[in-house]
């Protein structure tokens, strides 16, 4: 998994990349009608129910904008809200602050909808010792607020990218000509490169999970689109070998009957690709 210090890096370009390509040569609507030297105070609305994610996302950005800014917050990141709740007060120039509300807007109703949706995700798991997992089916350019708002959830990151996990899939075993000799080939990689990174292998099939475990150093196994029975089998060949994860379509009818089959990990592209944002709104007061 990426480190902390590129986590933060990649929330700073997020930002900075917004701001460049929301305001450009300047917010000409507020500075043809708002004195320079003008305060003002506005708060961040709730109109609808679920998780609220994005708070701490959102002070970074009115930091970024004007630091002199200041935010009084009433509700953290991963509480639940309902509809009229106030979330936050931020205080300073009028100008600032709508330089940076539609940015703050934006990030915050689709956080929150995703943080909603994997807390849905983790109720319904709850007990079976599964955890809910992400995957890189995500928001070109938005990838960290999109997996930052999982973890707010209660869900657990997958790999941030291709560079800091190997995970070999159905084309990458065709391409490389078979199952055992794309993880051999990976294995000499790594060793070549002295690169340590997990390694995660899809098996489509029964046969391929049994081939799959004749090579060490596997950290979990995909288990991917099987039905209830073959994974339930899968689970038992697999035992305390390596992990288990299972994938392929999973949704919330479906997702506790997955993990009661013993399975590690459950991914969704769903928590981040099949959303609809919260409504929230930023009013002046």
């Amino acid at each position: 998994m990426i480190s902390k210090a590129q986590f933060d890096t990649e929330i700073e370009l997020i930002i900075s990349n917004a701001i460049r390509e929301d305001v450009g040569d300047g917010d000409h609507s507020s500075l043809a009608c708002i004195p320079i030297e003008a305060k003002g105070k506005a708060k961040l609305l709730v109109k609808d129910d679920g998780i609220i994610a994005g708070v701490e996302f959102a002070k970074k950005v009115f930091l970024y904008v004007d630091k002199d800014m200041t935010i009084e917050t009433l509700i953290e990141d991963g509480s639940k809200v309902n509809y009229g709740d106030i979330v936050f007060y931020v205080e300073g120039s009028s100008q600032s602050i709508l330089k940076a509300e539609r940015l703050v807007l934006n990030a915050m109703q689709r956080m929150s909808a995703i943080a909603t949706k994997t807390r849905r995700f983790v109720d319904l798991l709850e007990g079976t010792g599964t955890n809910i997992l992400d995957t890189r089916k995500t928001t070109p350019g938005i990838r960290a607020l999109e997996k930052w708002a999982v973890k707010i959830g209660g869900g657990e990151n997958h790999r941030f990218a291709l560079y800091d996990m190997i995970m070999l899939k159905d084309n990458h075993i065709d391409f490389a000509g078979g199952l055992t000799r794309a993880i051999d080939l990976t294995k000499s990689y790594l060793k070549e490169n002295n690169k340590d990174l997990k390694i995660i292998v899809e098996a489509r099939n029964l046969k391929e999970i049994k081939e799959i475990l004749k090579s060490d150093g596997i950290y979990r196994i995909l288990i991917d689109n099987f039905n209830y029975k073959d994974t339930r089998k899968a689970v038992k060949l697999i035992g305390n070998k390596c992990l288990t994860e299972s994938s392929g379509g999973i949704n919330e009818k479906t997702v506790r009957k997955y993990a009661e089959c013993g399975v590690d990990y459950i991914s969704s592209g769903a928590l981040t690709h099949s959303v609809y944002n919260m409504d929230l709104s930023l009013k002046a007061v």
